[in-house]
């Protein structure tokens, strides 16, 4: 693909809690032209089920929420510092009221593995849908994580299998 390197798994050594929990990342779902993103900050990667996986968490009342429920593939878009400004804005705006990729000058690409991400990303996940559960109140070891859910709105936990990584 245009500009980017296929890596395999197994040689992926991004230092994955600064991606994640500091830098953020886009997770994206849908088809061209019927799709949206959204800014994460939790997630993981690992090896469950004797392969490479994402897991990432999507609040149902989140647009990109129908999206992921809809699709087989979703994606992880990583990107430097300089785009921190677009995935602020796509954290706090709706694709159900904007056109993110319009507002944000992101551009929407395909890569190989399937799924929608962009060309600005410096790394893309891809990651086929495996398994996919809703965290409940009741598996709340720790009952100040109840104190997250004010509204009792709790995330759905997707778990995907990495199908291909591509970075700059």
């Amino acid at each position: 693909m245009n500009g980017f390197t296929s890596i395999d798994p197994a040689d992926f050594t991004e230092p994955i809690f600064e991606r994640i929990g500091h830098d953020w990342f886009l997770l994206t779902a849908g088809i061209p032209g019927a799709f949206n993103t959204m800014t994460c900050s939790w997630g993981g990667m690992g090896v469950l089920w004797n392969q490479p996986v994402c897991f990432v968490f999507v609040r149902p009342g989140r647009y990109t929420y129908h999206f992921v429920e809809r699709e087989d593939l979703f994606t992880l878009s990583f990107f430097d510092t300089r785009y921190r400004s677009a995935l602020s804005f796509c954290g706090t705006h709706s694709g159900r009221t904007v056109d993110k990729t319009r507002e944000t000058g992101l551009t929407p690409i395909c890569p190989d593995a399937g799924g929608i991400a962009f060309a600005e990303a410096s790394i893309i996940v891809t990651c086929r849908k495996l398994y996919a559960d809703d965290l409940k109140e009741s598996g709340c070891v720790d009952r100040a994580i109840v104190t997250l859910y004010p509204e009792k709105d709790y995330h759905r936990m997707l778990i995907g299998g990495i199908q291909g990584i591509l970075k700059k």
